[in-house]
């Protein structure tokens, strides 16, 4: 057995045995309990960060674990291959997104097998391969036959230059990220999926997912966004046409002073013909934003359309105007506008002088004035005909009948949740399987896969597929949709095709049912809506076609923290400022730890602290994987971001940190080898007569035990490996007599075992070495012996006014006047109740004794 810890040999010595033996590929089996972990997989963007090793290490210990458990466990691992940053590397390096994406994959593929997880890689798959995407093309198909997938104008970021869609996190300030062009709002057709339909559903099946995190169920509830209210139709002034909104303060209709419709609303742009100015402002309004975010803090703009409305209620004509601040994918594209009792209608009618009638007054007679302004509580009716003297309540209900006894509306639910639009004016992305006629209608590809050409250079001027005739015409006349799926959708249902991977004659098998739902899935927050959304929804659609049997396809869910990392700069005269990661800064710190002072290393000269931010390459305060893999093993990286912090807190890096995981590593080896002989000889403890200390010694390792084995339970595997290192430490005090031999060898088995999922090489190693067994992942999990926790005395900290003064032992039956009277006769607590009167004296049983005195 060699002596010293060489991380590299024994991590390669480990990963032959696992694959050699297919450790980790995973097999149905009705008769074992199954467990599916799995990580959200990664966009093989060219390197492995320090977020992807925390999130995928998280994953593979909750496997093991599971595995240790005795479950039949599957853990796979494929890439989310389509996407923008493809395409954006290609065109800088002159080669097709689908070298680039490839290259990436093999690199990235090699360093998860550096770092040891435990996937089945029998499972890999790649969104890009046509294997997999021709059956989301299937899918849509049957989504287009059963009119769950339509075709529609909408309005998108479109930029000029590039001749794309982009979205609207790509719009930096008003411009095209990339072509740097003014970006304009442009109503063109696309495609999209009416998840709509499954609103309510979604909502509801919140309420079950107990093993989510309440933030974000909360956060797709309010996506989701179900308001009850009323619709109603106001008139317009000389047409037949009516305008219908919804609203949730019906109790507000008689204070209606206006009406604002988006700027691409029909009735709008039928005004412009004959308006210029009006024309303008709508030409303004398209380069403006699209998202609600952005009009909540935009200010607030509108135009006259030179018509009216009429009042559902009253028959009065009320101003309409086009306003920035509807959206026209949002409701009805109209809004009722009540400024006494909105805010922003009044800030509104504020600018352009328009009445305000207050028709809410407050309940209990406080103060309601709207002169500062918008009245926005609930109260009583005033100034509202036949609803006078109501409460909003009573009057929600009695407005809503009158609505719906006229024909002019009433009661309806709507949700702030949108239909999905799934189609990307892009090239690298699933073509969607859809056919032009000559006469203008579609119908749905039946050749599938519809194969994306690979070979293509891409040089940002729009999708090459709309100038390659030989992808987009067909015979007949008829011509090939150019456009590609939102890269959502491939990521939305790539959890169950690792159920059956190599499934070739549909899209599922049986093999999902035996697998499904995924007992584990962790990923960060960040995805709590859209990604997490559309599986959720896409996974509704597969049970529709039968392909699923269960309604939901995450039972638990874990959001990992992000590793944040200190950042340093330099600010030039123009105010730019330069990133050095922290490896280049020198940093003075006081005896207590503050720092005083840092400078970077190569010129001494100063330089700023800009806070502890998420590791980036913007702010160079990244931490390269590998490099630490090679430095230290993969074991001392997988150990430290395991140790750090809970996996749902920030992981704050400190390079002294990872030396000590590194050094904890080296201590358990050496305590393992140096005592190779003593374990191999030791009888089993429970045949030994204990010596007092080594039955406490055995005692304090069951604690730390039974504590270890509630933490894997509650997934907070920092604690767990704290409790690893109080078993060592207790372990090296141990002497080396015949008993204390037998508690080595039973400590040491426990330490590997519970370290196994966390540091599976080093632990694989000594398992073998010292005889245990051939795998440790094959060993039975620790139990605690409770026995060996019993004692026939306990130890009470003695505090005097809150304040820990002594340790004191009692026998394990003494009642509280013995414990008290050990207390109080301590040589140290009597040195700090002399003099004084003991008032009080309270007796935590098994655990504390506070005197109180004055």
């Amino acid at each position: 057995m060699q002596t010293d810890y060489d991380p590299r040999a024994v991590e390669a010595a480990a990963q032959r045995y696992w694959e050699e033996n297919k450790t980790f590929r995973a097999v149905e089996d009705p008769s074992r309990e199954k467990f599916y972990c799995l990580s959200m997989f990664p966009y093989p963007s060219g390197r492995l960060h320090m977020g992807h090793v925390r999130n995928y290490t998280i994953g593979d210990v909750i496997a093991r674990y599971q595995r240790m458990l005795g479950k039949n466990v599957l853990q796979p691992m494929g890439w989310d291959a389509f996407g923008l940053p493809a395409e954006n590397a290609a065109i800088k390096q002159g080669i097709p997104p689908s070298q680039w994406t490839k290259s990436n994959i093999a690199y990235m593929k090699g360093q998860l097998r550096q770092l040891g997880f435990g996937y089945d890689w029998e499972r890999e798959l790649a969104t890009c391969d046509p294997d997999y995407y021709r059956w989301e093309q299937w899918l849509f198909t049957r989504l287009m036959d059963k009119g769950l997938a339509y075709r529609a104008k909408a309005v998108v970021n479109w930029d000029p230059v590039d001749q794309t869609v982009l979205a609207n996190e790509q719009v930096i300030d008003g411009k095209g990220w990339r072509s740097g062009a003014v970006v304009e709002k442009r109503e063109i057709e696309q495609w999209f999926v009416r998840i709509t339909d499954y609103a309510q559903e979604l909502l509801d099946a919140l309420d079950g997912l107990q093993g989510w995190p309440e933030q974000v169920r909360t956060m797709q509830r309010n996506w989701i966004g179900r308001s009850e209210g009323v619709h109603m139709d106001f008139g317009i002034e000389g047409s037949e046409q009516r305008l219908g909104i919804f609203t949730t303060r019906p109790d507000t209709v008689m204070g209606v002073t206006y009406v604002a419709v988006a700027a691409e609303h029909p009735l709008a742009r039928e005004a412009a013909e004959q308006d210029p100015a009006l024309a303008a402002f709508i030409d303004e309004c398209r380069r403006g934003g699209v998202t609600e975010a952005e009009l909540e803090t935009m200010e607030k703009k509108g135009h006259r359309l030179g018509r009216n409305a009429v009042h559902p209620v009253t028959g009065e004509s009320v101003p309409m105007f086009a306003a920035n601040f509807v959206l026209m994918g949002y409701g009805t594209g109209a809004v009722m506008a009540v400024p006494a009792h909105d805010q922003r209608d009044w800030e509104f009618a504020e600018r352009y002088g328009i009445p305000k009638k207050q028709v809410i007054a407050s309940a209990d007679g406080s103060a309601c004035g709207i002169e500062e302004g918008a009245y926005v509580q609930k109260g009583v009716l005033r100034d509202s005909g036949p609803f006078d003297g109501m409460t909003s309540e009573q009057a929600f209900d009695a407005i809503a009948a009158w609505l719906e006894q006229h024909g002019k509306g009433g009661k309806r639910i709507t949700f702030r949740l949108r239909d999905w639009g799934v189609s990307r004016q892009r090239y690298w992305g699933c073509p969607l399987p859809v056919v032009h006629r000559p006469d203008g209608s579609i119908r749905a590809e039946t050749d599938l896969p519809v194969r994306l050409p690979e070979d293509v250079v891409v040089d940002g001027a729009g999708s090459p597929l709309k100038r390659m005739p030989a992808f987009s015409e067909l015979p007949g006349g008829e011509t090939r949709e150019t456009d590609t799926f939102d890269t959502f959708f491939e990521s939305s249902w790539y959890y169950a095709r690792y159920c059956a991977p190599d499934c070739d004659d549909a899209m599922l098998d049986e093999r999902a049912k035996y697998w499904l739902p995924v007992d584990q899935y962790i990923g960060g927050v960040e995805h709590a809506v859209l990604h997490l959304l559309y599986a959720r929804f896409f996974h509704k659609l597969m049970r529709d076609e039968g392909l699923v049997d269960n309604d939901e396809p995450f039972a638990r869910l874990l959001t990992q923290g992000m590793v944040v990392a200190e950042t340093w700069y330099r600010q030039d005269a123009d105010g730019r400022k330069h990133w050095f990661s922290p490896a280049e800064v020198e940093v003075t710190r006081d005896d207590k730890g503050k720092m005083v002072s840092a400078v970077l290393a190569s010129d001494g000269e100063p330089v700023l602290f800009g806070g502890i931010e998420k590791m980036s390459k913007s702010k160079n305060n990244g931490v390269d994987p590998e490099a630490l893999t090679a430095r230290y093993g993969a074991d001392t990286v997988r150990l430290y971001t395991m140790f750090t912090s809970p996996p749902e807190q920030s992981l704050e890096w400190n390079d002294e940190g990872v030396e000590g995981a590194s050094r904890f590593l080296k201590r358990l080896w050496t305590l393992a080898t140096g005592n190779r002989d003593a374990i191999a000889r030791a009888p089993a403890v429970g045949e030994l007569d204990l010596d007092e200390a080594t039955a406490a010694a055995r005692r304090e390792l069951h604690a730390a035990l039974k504590k270890a084995l509630f933490d894997y339970e509650r997934q907070q595997f920092n604690t767990v490996v704290s409790g690893c290192m109080t078993m060592v430490n207790v372990l090296y005090k141990v002497d080396a007599s015949a008993a204390a031999g037998g508690l080595l060898r039973e400590g040491i088995g426990i330490v590997l075992r519970l370290l196994a999922p966390i540091a599976p090489h080093v632990t694989h190693h000594l398992w073998r070495e010292l005889g245990f067994g051939d795998d440790v992942l094959s060993a039975g999990w620790p139990a605690v012996d409770e026995a060996a926790l019993a004692s026939d005395s306990i130890e009470y900290v003695v505090q005097v006014n809150g304040k820990v003064r002594a340790k004191v032992q009692v026998p394990a039956d003494a009642d509280n006047a013995a414990i008290e009277a050990a207390a109080l006769a301590n040589d140290n607590v009597q040195r700090f109740i002399e003099g004084v009167t003991v008032r009080k004296v309270i007796v935590v049983p098994g655990k504390l004794v506070n005197v109180v005195a004055k």
